[in-house]
């Protein structure tokens, strides 16, 4: 995307009457707010706070490309919107825009327009699919996930315990759950690695990208080959070849990219926001001191306030409509604002609280599409196995930099730290005995 500074009118101004053609984000695109630039890396919360201010529930946003979509910013508008899979509906054909679009349009890999995958699925077949990928996930052994992330954590730690410092989102949060994914779902163990730097590649972006999403293309569909016959360890990417509902091949393939994608970039930055948190917030200092609470504590209060998924490509209105006080026209793309939508200050009225364990927050989703049960748990272990192992390992564990110096990655989708400096006592390294 090309950074540019989002427009938003002075605090002073009058709000224009709900629907005003002008705010509409196509007919009067200077008002829309470019989905781009350094706020949302630097402060997004006062971003869509601004936002909400000028535009209410639902703003006029553009793509790259002055492309115009909504953005969702309001917890009930979203709520709304992710429980009506009919009017809001995921078949991305519907998309009013596609005219507009251009053949190399950088975010085309987020519409999906032709894509196979569950994430364009609809109707019965969706829930059809959901169903198979749910069952399949569901296989997975906790206690053998749970086994393998420790040996895990502990040989990505034994890299760097003996140096008295380390950045923990390249040398631990980064490479570790798509590994651990790697395993279950039945990739080699010596794929661990090349998987882990092409995930990395693809959620940094930048000119590595494409070459990443190839590799990783290239070595699902041999994972698929290689496990046609049947043969070798129940996994994950068995029973999806196995699926008895007719799906193929390609969609099966399809929906393990998003499984090992999805499923990698979030859970990185889930590990890499808790452990800023904690190392950051005095709320959460008894976890760094063995108090183990403190840990799924952090976790919850990330997703409200800090949630990896920022926002997201949602859904295509598949008539004529209104949302939040504004004409929704057949085929507007409605994005989901998820981290504004969390912390809508008509739902979380005292936002410095803690929210007690609460997990009505939108940052797997809602409704039809959800995230699947079973890829929530497979990602909460994988989480807090990686902060758990990592206190317990080096229990004085404490930021090297200031605090205010942390960076995020400059994207309007993902938010997850750049980079978090640690230092702590040198440690002997351990063997985890394979």
């Amino acid at each position: 995307m090309t950074p540019a500074e989002p427009t938003a009118q002075p605090s002073g101004a009058t709000a224009p009457p709900p629907g005003c053609p002008a705010h509409r984000g196509d007919g009067g695109r200077g008002s829309a707010v470019p989905l781009s630039g350094p706020r949302f890396q630097t402060e997004p919360s006062r971003l869509y706070r601004e936002m909400r201010r000028d535009h209410g529930a639902v703003a006029p946003v553009l793509l790259d490309g002055g492309i115009p979509a909504w953005l969702v910013l309001g917890y009930r508008e979203l709520h709304q919107v992710t429980g009506d899979p009919v009017l809001f509906s995921r078949d991305s054909e519907l998309w009013n825009q596609w005219d507009n679009v251009p053949e190399d349009w950088p975010l085309a890999p987020l519409i999906g327009r032709g894509q196979p995958s569950i994430l364009y699925t609809t109707g019965e077949r969706h829930r059809e699919r959901a169903t198979m990928v749910s069952d399949a996930l569901e296989s997975v052994d906790p206690f053998v996930l749970r086994h393998f992330a420790e040996q895990l954590a502990d040989e990505l730690i034994d890299g760097f315990c003996a140096e008295g410092g380390a950045d923990i989102i390249s040398r631990y949060a980064m490479p570790f759950p798509v590994r651990v994914l790697a395993k279950i779902y039945g990739f080699p163990d010596d794929q661990g690695p090349g998987l882990a730097a092409a995930a990395i590649d693809l959620a940094e972006g930048g000119e590595r990208a494409q070459a990443a999403q190839g590799y990783l293309f290239e070595a699902t569909m041999s994972l698929l080959a290689a496990k046609k016959d049947g043969a070798g360890p129940p996994d994950v990417a068995s029973r999806l070849l196995r699926n008895t509902a007719g799906f193929t091949e390609e969609e099966v393939l399809h929906d393990l990219i998003v499984l090992v994608i999805a499923g990698h970039t979030l859970t990185a930055d889930w590990i890499g926001n808790s452990l800023r948190l904690m190392l950051t917030d005095d709320r959460f200092a008894a976890s760094l001191s063995g108090g183990r609470h403190s840990v799924a504590e952090a976790m919850n209060e990330v997703l409200w306030e800090d949630t990896p998924a920022q926002n997201a490509v949602g859904r295509w209105a598949s008539r004529d409509t209104s949302l939040g006080a504004r004409h929704i026209k057949a085929g507007d793309l409605l994005l989901f604002g998820i981290a504004a939508a969390n912390n809508d200050p008509q739902v979380r009225t005292h936002s410095s609280a803690l929210t007690g364990g609460n997990n009505a927050y939108f940052s797997f989703g809602h409704g039809e599409y959800r995230c699947p049960f079973a890829a929530q748990e497979i990602a909460e272990t994988i989480a807090r196995t990686a902060i758990e192992v990592l206190i317990d390992r080096l229990p004085d564990v404490d930021l090297a930099v200031a605090a205010d110096s942390l960076t995020r990655r400059p994207s309007p989708w993902a938010r997850g730290l750049t980079s978090l400096p640690v230092s702590f006592s040198p440690a002997h390294a351990m063997h985890s005995g394979g």
